[in-house]
Order: structure tokens, then C-alpha cells, then sequence
């Protein structure tokens, strides 16, 4: 019975534990929802590049207009700003069933962590549209993506440490099809944010 006692204490110190390094209150059905947004934008992109008078070429080889860049980059904001606002939203209504402080020491280094990496890669991708370099741009965003979730993966819940290395094995094949950016960004961001938002709703929010 002693023996007993003693498990259950050093689970409840264990969970304490976690409670205090990792921000545990990250929402699986934000992923869900990140990447039904991500494959709305993908088609609206899809749109834009091959059913638009100012692009013109080959599937591999476009040439794409300044204005049809700025569209591109409008959907893109779009969808970054309304995945962010999601995830902070049911984030915030988690730990709130939780009975938990959402802005606590283990959600800033989350962030910072998370943010280190992609504001890298934005600043590095921004580089590359001034030089029109657009066919690294999908492989660039998944690495860059995937490595701010690895980075942040110690902060937060372990599943989305799988995540980034998922995203990153994308980036990196994407590199030998750049002619298909668009479909590894919508599978990317897409399909595996749904999959993995999935099973992190049923592992740890479906009770």
C-alpha cells in the first residue's frame, strides 16, 4: 500500500513538473483548423499563379507578375494571421477548463523559441522575393517551419516535435520538385497540420 502511495506522489510531482517546463495547453483542433485555412489558401494561390493573365509559362518554369506576388503574399498573411489568432484563441479556452495561466513562464519560451527560427526564415524569404528567387520560397517556409517546431517542441507537447520533422523531410524533398512547390506547401501545411492536429485532439482533448 506504501509502495503505492510513493507511485502516485512521484506522479503528481512528474505532472507538476511538465505543468511548470511545457506549456501544455496547446489545442489540437487549432492544428485542425491551421490546415483547412492552409488548404484554402493553397487553392486561392493555385488560383492566382495558374489561372491569372499576368502568369505566364510552364508549369515548372512560371513567370509571375509583381501584382500576382502581392496577391500571393496578401493569402499567405491571411492565413498565417488567422491560424495564429485561432490557436491563441482555443489555447486560451484549454487552459481555462484547465484552470490554467495561459501567459506563464513555460508559454514565453515556447514562443521565443518558436519564433526564433521563423522570423529567420521570413526575413531570409523576403530576401529571396527581392531577388525573385520564388521557386526556394514553399521549400524554404516548410524547413524554416519545421525547425521553429522542433526548436519549440521542449516548451510544449512532444507530438510536435514529430511535426517539424515531418515538415522539414517535405522542405527537403520539395527542394528536387521546385516546379511543385504549391502541392508540398498545401500537403505541408495542409494535410499534416490536419493529421497531427487530429491526433493530438484525441490524445489529449477527447475525454
Amino acid at each position: 500500500m506504501e509502495n503505492h502511495n510513493y507511485l502516485n506522489d512521484i506522479s503528481e510531482i512528474k505532472n507538476l513538473m511538465d505543468k511548470s517546463s511545457r506549456f501544455i495547453s496547446l489545442s489540437g483542433l487549432s492544428g485542425i483548423l491551421a490546415g483547412i485555412y492552409a488548404l484554402i489558401g493553397a487553392w486561392m494561390a493555385y488560383k492566382t499563379i495558374y489561372f491569372d493573365t499576368s502568369t505566364m509559362g510552364s508549369y515548372r518554369d512560371l513567370v509571375i507578375s509583381e501584382a500576382a506576388v502581392m496577391r500571393l503574399l496578401a493569402i499567405a498573411t491571411v492565413v498565417l494571421v488567422a491560424s495564429i489568432v485561432t490557436g491563441i484563441l482555443l489555447s486560451i479556452r484549454k487552459a481555462r477548463k484547465s484552470n490554467e495561466n495561459v501567459w506563464n513562464s513555460a508559454s514565453k519560451r515556447l514562443v521565443i523559441n518558436f519564433m526564433i527560427p521563423l522570423a529567420t526564415g521570413g526575413f531570409f524569404i523576403l530576401f529571396l522575393i527581392e531577388k525573385e528567387m520564388l521557386g526556394l520560397i514553399a521549400p524554404l517556409t516548410l524547413i524554416f517551419y519545421g525547425l521553429a517546431c522542433v526548436n519549440a517542441s521542449k516548451y510544449t507537447l512532444g507530438d510536435v516535435r514529430y511535426l517539424g520533422i515531418t515538415m522539414i523531410a517535405l522542405g527537403l524533398l520539395s527542394t528536387w520538385f521546385l516546379g511543385y512547390g504549391l502541392l508540398f506547401w498545401a500537403l505541408g501545411f495542409g494535410g499534416c497540420h490536419i493529421v497531427y492536429g487530429s491526433l493530438m485532439y484525441y490524445k489529449y482533448e477527447n475525454n
